[in-house]
Parts: structure tokens; C-alpha cells; sequence
């Protein structure tokens, strides 16, 4: 069982990566992006409350993330799993890291993948050509660049300082395949 954390700024290619272990190791990948764009399709007020947050650039809060992320995990942590977007405040981070406790559940490798934004922003671009996706769009982008820097890579930072044994940096300006040939060769040492 492996249980994994991807961090990184909007666009290095987290979720891609994400998704391509998570089929690599049979393991679940809660992406909170995912989640939370499949919630905009109800209609609710949670939902409308979501897309003007979302469309905006900016985070969702704490209190809706860590309920819906302490919910899938309960359900995921025989298996294992790769959280992607999530934790992205500390205060996330301390949930997490108390949740984790409480169930006697380990993180066994945080990879962080590194980027510039000049080709973040390209990539951004046109992935939102390529998905029509609302939040993709130069505004919205550097909002969230810069939640990215002002709290997320706080948080990276962190997780680097107290797990330094198990955290790795990724070149993030490689091609896609590239990257998922270090992360495996990172897992496979393990």
C-alpha cells in the first residue's frame, strides 16, 4: 500500500501525474479539483457557492476541503492513495497530518513537481483549448499562481522540512512520459 501527496503549482502536471501512478500502483487518486468541478454540477447553493469561488482563481476554504478529503480517505485508506491538491494550507496540512495520526495512516512519498510560470501559463493555455475549462484563463492563472506561492508551497515547504526522507523534487519542464519515468523509479526503489 502506498499513500502519496503531489505538490506543485496549477498546471506542472500534477493530476496527470496523479492519474498515471494511481493506474500504475491500483491505488485511488482524490483529486480535489476533480471533486469539487463534478460538485458544480449539482445545482445547490453549495454548488453555486463553489463556481463563484472557482471561477474567480481563488481556494476553496479549509472547513469544505478537509470534510470532503476526511471523507474519501476513510474510504481509501485499505487500498492506498494519491492526494493531488490537497493539502494547500497549513491549517489543511494540520488536519491532515491530525487525521493521518488518529488512523494510523502513513504518507509513504510526497513528490513536489517544480516549474517556471512562463511555460506553466502556456500549458495552462492550452489545456483550457484543449478541456474548455473555465478557470483556465490568464486572470485566473496568476490567482492562482499566486495562492500557489503566498500559502501552497508554504506547505510544500513544511512537508519538505518534516519529511525530508521521503519527499523528492520533479522537474516539471520535462515531457510528460519523462516525469513518470523518475516518479516510478523513485517508487520502485522504495
Amino acid at each position: 500500500m502506498k499513500n502519496i501527496i503531489f505538490f506543485g503549482p496549477p498546471g506542472a502536471g500534477k493530476g496527470t501525474q496523479a492519474k498515471v501512478i494511481s493506474e500504475y500502483l491500483n491505488i485511488s487518486h482524490l483529486s480535489t479539483g476533480d471533486i469539487l468541478r463534478k460538485k458544480l454540477l449539482d445545482n445547490d447553493e453549495l454548488a453555486k457557492e463553489l463556481k463563484s469561488i472557482m471561477s474567480s482563481g481563488n481556494l476553496v476554504s479549509d472547513e469544505i476541503l478537509n470534510s470532503i478529503v476526511s471523507l474519501r480517505l476513510k474510504n481509501e485508506r485499505v487500498n492506498g492513495f494519491i492526494l493531488d491538491g490537497y493539502p494547500r494550507t497549513i491549517a489543511q496540512s494540520k488536519f491532515l497530518d491530525n487525521f493521518l495520526m488518529k488512523n494510523s495512516i502513513s504518507i509513504n512519498h510526497i513528490f513536489n513537481i517544480q516549474i517556471n510560470f512562463q511555460t506553466l501559463q502556456e500549458r495552462i493555455l492550452k489545456r483550457s483549448s484543449e478541456e474548455s475549462r473555465e478557470d483556465d484563463n490568464i486572470d485566473v492563472i496568476k490567482t492562482r499562481y499566486n495562492e500557489y506561492l503566498n500559502s501552497t508551497e508554504k506547505v510544500s515547504n513544511l512537508y519538505k522540512q518534516k519529511n525530508s526522507t521521503i519527499f523528492q523534487e520533479v522537474d516539471g519542464s520535462q515531457q510528460i512520459h519523462e516525469i513518470t519515468q523518475k516518479i516510478k523509479e523513485i517508487l520502485k526503489k522504495s
